[in-house]
């Protein structure tokens, strides 16, 4: 398949995510003459010059492994001066772009060629010459990652211009429930699969997946080239369905492999009751409060529509031909404890929804251990990490309570597993909670200082 369409993509941030869902679908759509990478990475842009612009992409199905050649793309490194007014020059000609950078704090830097920087002159440009209309996906994981790029070019443009550009361009958040990695010389060779170029020792593998959602659209008469993404009025319960769904079950699978030593999401099926468990978890638990904060908002958020997400998504954790890692899954576990993002966050939910969220705070109990394993033998160590993760929420002393109260009584059930041998885990959590008798946690009322969910 060559290029064969009159508009312009320009993606900026060579990872899994922007070569395997946003070049791959503008590629597949057929509708662009020019698909345009802005990579600071200069290995990589050599490496992609020296193929022709061309690169591969493992794609992952139910049953196989199969591969991509995509291309020919342009790549670009924004801090060499001549390759910065190439990409100004293309982004005032673009129809559409996309944004996949480590995150939302990569937007802004002191260098030249810096994301805001290019935009706003890009854009400018794009005004001044009545250049076409432009979109911008933002696909870093933040619920508010378009409107803080376009606050952040909107500084970088002169003031005059700001009304000009608002007119042209539109900024799109992105929900993309799309699993991907990247994956070194070791694996490549161990599953024989294709690196991103031949001069690369990294390859990309994503799965098949494609259902994207994205903000709806203005009525601006504007029409993407990249159809198969989906449009949304509101995209919030989505959102927090990702994060406290599918983001906080798969982070709970992979500290629970962690806790146990396992290097794969998939290994974790040798483990009686692991997959009922996390099922549970993401039904029940994030299920039951999802669907009562946003019922009749979408069919999702029914007990039919949820249970269909959920065992959906769980296969396509599992699936040994993605061969997800619990390295990369369980990095960075000081984060996903924050008291906004995915295990704290769902266990907040959970509980001022009136549910009891046991499961996801053995999830959770399992994530403080891999920063500090003495957790498991003294809640006062427990009480002192949390408060320093949480030190600059907006919280109040009765609710972290109670998400102290949980994640402590999720490190007792995961120390009483392992002290019993590993038992089926869906059993004896269940088991052990009608044994003990617990006390309900309680309904959590969301205090008025609080962020909102």
């Amino acid at each position: 398949m060559s290029l064969s369409g009159d508009r312009t993509f320009i993606g900026f941030g060579f990872g899994a995510i922007e070569a395997g869902l946003f070049l791959y679908e503008a590629f597949h759509s057929g509708q662009f003459r020019r698909l345009i990478v802005a990579e600071i990475m200069s290995d990589a842009v050599d490496a992609l010059r020296a193929s022709g612009g061309l690169y591969t992409v493992n794609v992952a199905y139910g049953d196989r492994v199969e591969a991509e050649v995509i291309g020919p793309i342009e790549a670009l490194n924004p801090e060499n001066a001549r390759d910065r007014e190439r990409l100004v020059s293309a982004i005032a000609e673009a129809e559409e772009l996309a944004t996949a950078l480590p995150s939302v704090k990569c937007y802004v830097s002191a260098t030249p060629g810096s994301v805001h920087k290019l935009l706003a002159e890009g854009l400018t440009r794009k005004c001044e010459s009545k250049g076409p209309p432009a979109i911008v996906y933002a696909a870093e994981n933040n619920n508010h990652a378009a409107e803080i790029l376009e606050d952040a070019v909107l500084g970088a443009a002169e003031p005059s211009e700001a009304a000009n550009i608002r007119s042209r361009i539109s900024y799109l958040n992105t929900v993309i429930g799309k699993m991907s990695g990247v994956v070194g010389a070791k694996e490549i060779k161990e599953r024989n699969l294709a690196p991103v170029t031949p001069h690369e020792q990294r390859a990309f593998l994503v799965e098949s997946f494609d259902r994207i959602l994205i903000s709806k659209l203005p009525d601006s008469g504007f029409t993407r080239g990249i159809t198969v993404f989906e449009e949304k009025p509101d995209l919030l319960p989505f959102e927090e369905a990702k994060l406290y769904g599918h983001n906080s079950t798969h982070a709970v699978a992979a500290y629970l492999g962690a806790f146990l030593g396992e290097a794969r999401i998939s290994d974790l099926k040798k483990y009686p009751g692991i997959q009922n468990f996390l099922e549970c978890a993401f039904i029940q638990e994030s299920g039951a409060a999802l669907t009562q904060k946003y019922q009749n908002t979408d069919p999702l958020f029914t007990a039919e529509g949820y249970r269909a997400y959920a065992k959906d998504l769980l296969v396509r954790m599992f699936n040994l031909y993605l061969g997800d890692t619990v390295e990369r899954v369980a990095r960075d576990p000081a984060r996903k404890l924050e008291w906004d993002d995915r295990l704290v966050g769902t266990i907040r939910l959970c509980l001022r929804h009136g549910i009891d969220p046991r499961r996801y705070a053995i999830g959770a109990a399992a994530a403080v251990a891999a920063l500090d394993p003495s957790v498991l033998s003294t809640g006062q160590v427990l009480d002192c990490i949390m408060q320093k993760l949480w030190a600059n929420s907006a919280s109040n002393r009765l609710e972290r309570s109670a998400v102290l109260n949980a994640i402590e009584k999720g490190g007792e059930m995961l120390k009483l597993w392992r002290y019993s041998g590993y038992p089926d885990l869906e059993r004896f959590v269940s088991e052990e909670r009608a044994g003990n008798k617990r006390e309900s946690l309680g309904k959590v009322p969301e205090p008025d200082d609080a962020q909102s969910e």
